[in-house]
């Protein structure tokens, strides 16, 4: 179901709608990967619209970071204004914001846990407790655990887990803060998503 414009219902059926497990590893999407609603692989399926596959794009971008229009929309204009390639630095600014930050050093297993981390929070910037999942976090800030929330049981279940940290993340496992040491190139962000096509729909 939808709650105050954030998805909340099952994970599965969206991320076969797009044909890719988006909110990470996902036993029932890899055992039935075609899209709700498709009766087996081989159902020919109508050719999308050159609006319909940008919008899916969009849609799956704000799905993947658990973005809201309003703030992908807000996203979008900070990079269209920005000096570089606007689909790039919009990736960039999903990917730099602080539930994304906490999610990629492996504090928590998925986004949509980093984002209960730090609106509970959990979760310090620079020392101070941070509770917004949208602040933009930059060059140099730290980001890490409170002491008391380092024995939280999200927490210690996903540190355990084998972890490949960002190359544009430096991270410290026994304090649990990690840095960001630089912000990700295009080629250091892994997600599938072909930003281009966002950036010609918003410019329509």
């Amino acid at each position: 179901m939808i709650t105050m414009a954030r998805y909340t219902g099952p994970k599965t059926k969206i991320a076969r709608k797009f044909g890719e497990a988006i909110f990470g590893e996902d036993k029932a999407f890899e055992k039935r990967n075609y899209p709700p609603g498709q009766h087996g692989n081989n159902r020919r399926r109508p050719k999308k619209s050159e609006y319909a596959i940008q919008l899916m794009e969009k849609q799956k971008a704000k799905f993947t970071y658990g973005i809201l229009e309003r703030q992908f929309r807000n996203l979008f204009n900070r990079a269209s204004r920005s000096k570089g390639v606007t689909g790039e630095v919009l990736l960039q600014l999903c990917e730099s914001r602080l539930d994304n930050i906490v999610f990629r050093l492996g504090l928590a297993p998925t986004r949509s846990a980093a984002r209960q981390l730090v609106s509970h929070r959990h979760i310090t910037l620079n020392g101070s407790v941070n509770n917004i999942p949208s602040t933009t976090v930059k060059e140099g800030d730290v980001v890490g655990v409170r002491e008391k929330s380092k024995s939280l049981d999200v927490v210690e279940r996903a540190i355990a887990q084998p972890n490949s940290v960002q190359e544009w993340l430096s991270f410290n496992e026994a304090t649990l803060e990690g840095t960001m040491v630089s912000v990700p190139t295009r080629e250091q962000i892994t997600e599938n998503i072909k930003e281009q096509l966002i950036v010609e729909l918003y410019s329509k």
